[in-house]
């Protein structure tokens, strides 16, 4: 099964752009979708599970019109927003047993058996009666998949799931997550680029309404090689160097600025290559759609 977008674009009443003639195809497992806040993201994630209208364009999960059969798409659908609101005095195992009913699990039975499979998988059945608001932050996370994944199934949305979460949590989440794309299409929506290069095989940058890139974060960075190069300068340094060099990326390690630059060529003794990595494919197409360049969404290296 593939979710097939086609020329798909919103604009808002207050003028803002969010989706811009957005076209993707997205197969079954892990897909990233990859951008800064306000890229258009969450309008894209929000159009696919028909909680807004799209202007034009269309949308379609197999043999389902997303944008025309709405009803049919919400009885295939998982989604955790950004934003995923929970009782706080109302217990884990209540309130999926509740949202279990909304979803038409009427058989009690059945209903007790998949919130138990349910909360074991999300390893929260230990905590079932405890009430959520005295969940941390991972834990409520999980208890948002297991919500997501009531009546199987076919397509999950996650939106920024791993934001705030400490590594610990992060790292269990990912599992969940490795192991639910295994046979469904799961779209990743995140600003932080290692949850796609640990998580994805597919993958999509997308800044202010457009796709800049699509592809196999494996491919894309071996696409960059040789181009990436590394130096330290000093702070007062850097403005300059911003004129003189394509620089994608800067930080700081140990005191000192780190920048990488993209070149075809080393640009100086003082420079060294660098294995490019996902992070400095992000900042290189972010970085060039900036300043205005006319990108090819299929070629990485850029002129």
């Amino acid at each position: 099964m593939e979710l097939v977008i086609e020329n798909l674009s919103k604009t808002y009443p207050n003028g803002v752009q969010a989706l811009r003639d957005v076209s993707l195809t997205i197969p079954t497992g892990m897909f990233g979708l990859l951008g800064p806040n306000g890229a258009g993201k969450s309008s894209l994630m929000r159009t696919i599970a028909t909680l807004q209208e799209a202007d034009s364009g269309s949308i379609r999960l197999g043999d389902i019109d997303v944008l025309r059969d709405k009803d049919a798409v919400r009885r295939v659908l998982g989604y955790l927003p950004q934003e995923f609101g929970v009782y706080p005095k109302v217990s884990a195992e209540a309130l999926l047993d509740h949202f279990a009913v909304l979803k038409g699990l009427s058989n009690t039975k059945e209903r007790q058996e998949v919130v138990t499979a349910l909360l074991q998988r999300t390893n929260l059945y230990d905590v079932r009666k405890k009430n959520l608001g005295g969940f941390s932050g991972g834990m409520k996370q999980r208890f948002g998949i297991a919500q997501a994944l009531l009546g199987n199934p076919r397509l999950i949305i996650v939106d920024e799931p791993t934001a705030g979460l400490d590594p610990g949590e992060r790292n269990r989440f990912h599992n969940l997550l490795s192991e639910i794309g295994e046979n469904i299409i799961v779209i990743l929506s995140t600003h932080i680029v290692s949850d796609v290069s640990d998580l994805c095989r597919n993958m999509a940058i997308i800044n202010k309404g457009q796709v800049l890139l699509t592809g196999d974060p494996l491919q894309v960075m071996q696409e960059l090689r040789g181009q990436v190069w590394r130096r330290a300068v000093a702070k007062e340094e850097l403005a300059a160097l911003q004129q003189a060099q394509r620089v994608i990326s800067s930080r700081l390690f140990a005191g000192q600025t780190i920048v990488h630059v993209l070149a075809d060529a080393q640009p100086g003794s003082e420079y060294t290559p660098v294995e490019p990595s996902l992070e400095d494919v992000y900042f290189a197409r972010i970085a060039e759609a900036e300043r205005g360049v006319t990108l090819n969404p299929d070629k990485v290296a850029v002129s």
